[in-house]
């Protein structure tokens, strides 16, 4: 005699008129659930956007690295016409402005990311119900693979110009993600503005162009003055100057303070990831779903 082992029900979902927010508990086992569920759907669609974005272009994946290489040919150019005169670098100063714009890129993709997910999702999120966040996980993987394409620029950049990195190296993975999530976190910031704006998503890259000339990018970071003053009041500055220093074998004299902000950086991106399952609901109505 067989028997058969019952069918396996699908996961139910309660809702309530009850404010989720009252609920922190069922929140946290909610948000986890959907995080876990939506993997599969984030890489699908990640997926489907990298073809996209790659499919009717003749450069291909040139575009990943050319912004920043051209963001850097500009400051080599002025630099090597004595129109500027930046000194302190420790390496060649090519080299040391591309690796820098290069990881700026990766931390402006990071903070356009989120809004530029639920922009694109409109549609989907109007007519479909599923896991939200997976919207967001597409948009980090496509920052990762952006990322991982410059990495390939930044090896041939730091061969050229004979940039040997030290034991500092073991740093680099760590000021990146502290790099991702700081981006990632000013987006979730502005995702309540952004998701129904579409000023916030077209003002980021020219408010980026500003804060990069803010930021030690393509020069060495200042302790004095009021480039030094803007330093230490710029979450961006620790994380950029480790991580070039953890590649170029310079002294990691940042890294304390780039600990604290990836740590912020962090708890801010979950209060984030919380209060972007709150909002969404309304957000949708109002993006006319």
């Amino acid at each position: 005699m067989t028997t058969t082992s019952p069918r396996s029900e699908p996961p139910v979902r309660v809702y309530s008129p009850e404010p989720a927010i009252q609920h922190p508990a069922i929140l946290i086992k909610d948000l986890t659930r959907d995080v876990l569920a939506g993997r599969e759907l984030a890489w699908r669609l990640f997926m489907r956007d990298l073809k996209a974005q790659y499919r009717q272009t003749y450069f291909g994946y040139v575009w990943a690295f050319l912004p920043p290489l051209v963001a850097s040919l500009t400051f080599i150019f002025l630099q090597s016409q004595g129109i500027t005169n930046i000194e302190g670098t420790g390496i060649p100063f090519a080299a040391f402005a591309m690796m820098g714009t290069l990881l700026w890129q990766t931390f402006v993709e990071s903070m356009q990311s989120p809004i530029t997910a639920v922009t694109q999702a409109k549609p989907m999120l109007a007519k479909i119900n599923f896991p939200r966040e997976a919207i967001l996980m597409a948009g980090m993987y496509m920052v990762v693979f952006n990322f991982l394409i410059r990495l390939v620029l930044l090896v041939l950049v730091m061969a050229v110009w004979r940039v040997v990195p030290g034991p500092t190296l073991i740093a680099f993975p760590f000021a990146m993600l502290g790099l991702m999530l700081c981006g990632f976190a000013i987006g979730m910031a502005l995702v309540p503005i952004g998701g129904l704006y579409g000023d916030v998503i077209r003002a980021i890259p020219i408010v980026a162009q500003f804060w990069m000339l803010l930021t030690p990018v393509v020069y060495p970071a200042r302790e004095t003055g009021l480039a030094g003053i803007l330093a230490t009041w710029n979450p961006v500055s620790p994380l950029i100057t480790t991580a070039r220093a953890s590649l170029t074998g310079e002294p990691l004299d940042q890294l304390p303070l780039a600990i604290v902000v990836t740590v912020i950086a962090a708890c801010i991106a979950l209060l984030g990831l919380f209060a972007f399952r709150l909002i969404m609901p309304h957000l949708i109505v109002r993006m006319g779903g």
